[in-house]
């Protein structure tokens, strides 16, 4: 019977740490899916139209985007799992999740700032793109410095904010999603605003994460 009573308390305590990690790859999916698809067709040589072919020329920022996003999205969901970051594995996997974070980051900001976006991205989104990539990048350095000098809190908190612009486009999906089944597509202003409300709660959110942290002591 006590046996059976400790089992049932770690499945207990064990189920609800993974519910957040799986939370995020659920949320990861969808720009995850899209950089799948995005390499498949880089790969396959086309079909290029009017609206892709800025990633075939050339190429290689695309390919790096879409693998640094991927390993940092899928290893940063799995580092807020409790039980993972007291094992050795949370350290090796950040050395390989902070690297993949700044080519998402950097290869983001090489994007923005050579290629031809559409024209509804307009000129208040390339300027988001840059600030927030720009950010994301500047908090990966911040984590890793502070981590150097054995701040694990500043640590923690910074890559948390790196995540969360990260994982941007999985919440764009439910900023973009109402509003173009009520109202249709977005023109440039409101394209902007739907764009920006996803980093927007995203680091909301993360500022929650954060302070709870530190009230628990996790």
């Amino acid at each position: 019977m006590t046996t059976t009573t400790a089992a049932a308390r770690r499945t207990t305590t064990r189920r609800p740490e993974w519910l957040v990690p799986a939370g995020l790859i659920a949320l990861s999916l969808v720009p995850l899916l899209g950089g799948a698809f995005r390499l498949t067709s880089l790969a396959s040589g086309g079909p290029v139209n009017a609206d892709n072919a800025r990633f075939f020329d050339p190429p290689l920022p695309v390919i790096v985007h879409v693998v640094g996003s991927s390993v940092f999205l899928v290893l940063g969901a799995l580092q807020f799992a409790p039980s993972l970051r007291r094992h050795r594995w949370h350290r090796i996997a950040g050395r390989v999740a902070a690297p993949a974070g700044l080519l998402s980051a950097g290869s983001a900001l090489w994007m923005t700032l050579f290629y031809s976006m559409p024209a509804v991205n307009g000129v208040a989104l390339w300027v988001m793109r840059l600030g927030f990539g720009t950010t994301m990048a500047a908090a990966i350095v911040v984590a890793f410095l502070a981590i150097r000098r054995g701040d694990v809190a500043t640590h923690s908190a910074w890559m948390t904010r790196a995540y969360a612009i990260g994982i941007g486009a999985g919440t764009q999906v439910f900023t973009f999603l109402p509003f173009t089944l009520v109202f249709g597509a977005p023109g440039e202003a409101m394209h902007a605003v739907l764009m920006g409300a996803g980093w927007v709660i995203n680091l909301a959110v993360a500022e929650v994460v954060i302070r709870r942290r530190r009230i628990i002591g996790a």
